[in-house]
């Protein structure tokens, strides 16, 4: 799990990147703050530690910039007490509010609590993606339409999926075949193919028609 911290008082920056560490966490602590939310969608951490004092910004108007970018979870770490700072940092998309000092065992199970419920969420999210109407069930290994359904192979799945994660982009037949085969050192190009005419042909038993296009030379897309 990678953790970014934004915190511009040093020392406690410095506790705070050690602690979090010993708990096994990747961590990134910048100690410049004026384009941390670039650097944020550059990182893309499990979870972001937002101070809310920080110089030039406030770190509401950092996590409400997050949130119109990117879903990761943020959690306020200030010396801010007012019930009213609290309440406005959740109210712009903070997913906990932790006020300094803090203490460590509770502050890592809080973390912990967040990042739980948070990649709980993703998990359950991702078991069923969807495009133009039809439903890639995951969890059920199997494609929906209009209440029709077929079962696919692991590699049609594995196929679908990630043109799924990348709608309305085309991704190059070259990808695909790494990310169905990995490590193996040769694979006939002409077996992607076959998968893809075998997806189509089931496609086409639901209802579907015409759902991935083929661009010659680039790859694939939906």
């Amino acid at each position: 799990m990678h953790i970014f911290v934004v915190e511009d008082e040093h020392i406690l920056r410095r506790e705070l990147k050690v602690l979090l560490e010993n708990a096994m966490y990747q961590v990134t602590a910048p100690d410049t703050f004026e384009n941390i939310v670039y650097q944020v969608k550059e990182v893309r951490p499990d979870l972001v530690l937002l101070d809310i004092n920080l110089p030039g910004i406030s770190g509401f108007d950092i996590c409400m910039q997050i949130r119109e970018q990117m879903e990761i979870p943020i959690i306020f770490l200030t010396s801010r007490t007012d019930s009213m700072d609290e309440l406005n940092g959740i109210l712009k998309g903070g997913d906990d509010y932790i006020t300094k000092p803090y203490q460590a065992p509770i502050l890592l199970a809080r973390i912990a609590a967040v990042l739980k419920r948070t990649r709980g969420m993703e998990k359950k999210e991702e078991n069923q993606l969807a495009r133009n109407g039809v439903l890639l069930d995951i969890a059920k290994c199997c494609l929906v339409f209009q209440e029709q359904q077929v079962e696919l192979t692991k590699n049609e799945m594995k196929i679908l999926s990630l043109l799924f994660r990348h709608p309305g982009e085309f991704v190059s037949r070259m990808d695909l075949i790494e990310y169905l085969w990995e490590n193996q050192m040769f694979i006939d190009d002409n077996t992607l193919s076959v998968h893809i005419a075998g997806i189509r042909k089931k496609m086409s038993e639901i209802g579907v028609q015409d759902f991935i296009e083929t661009k010659r030379g680039i790859g694939y897309r939906i």
